[in-house]
């Protein structure tokens, strides 16, 4: 249960970060100065949020950021998508299978 928990926390801060990019992003195209400050603001508070949420998860930070960096990527392709209808190229997705495989490692691999 505590390992859902864990993976539970890293969803919502990867889709946090990832996220609140996004926001970021989008107020970077806004040629209108309330529209793109509102959209600066919220990003700023979603990117707050992730490191908040990242940090409240009951793992230790070293082995978190493995897995966090796996979540990430798989959570940033899908914001992406839907936010900017962007689909993974081949080199995208073999290199994030090797980011996900790497993120395993670092958290699961109990050296003896």
């Amino acid at each position: 249960m505590e390992q859902l928990t864990i993976l539970g926390y890293l969803i919502v801060a990867s889709t946090m970060e990832a996220g609140g990019d996004a926001i970021v992003r989008m107020g970077l195209n806004q040629p209108a100065l309330g529209r793109r400050a509102l959209l600066f603001v919220t990003g700023a508070v979603v990117l707050f949020g992730y490191g908040l949420m990242l940090n409240l998860a009951p793992i230790a930070f070293g082995k978190v950021v493995g897995l966090y960096i796996a979540t990430l990527f798989v959570v940033w392709q899908a914001i992406n998508f839907i936010a900017f209808r962007s689909l993974p190229t081949l080199p995208i997705l073999l290199g994030g299978g090797l980011i996900v495989a790497g993120g395993l490692l670092v958290t699961f691999w109990e050296p003896r």
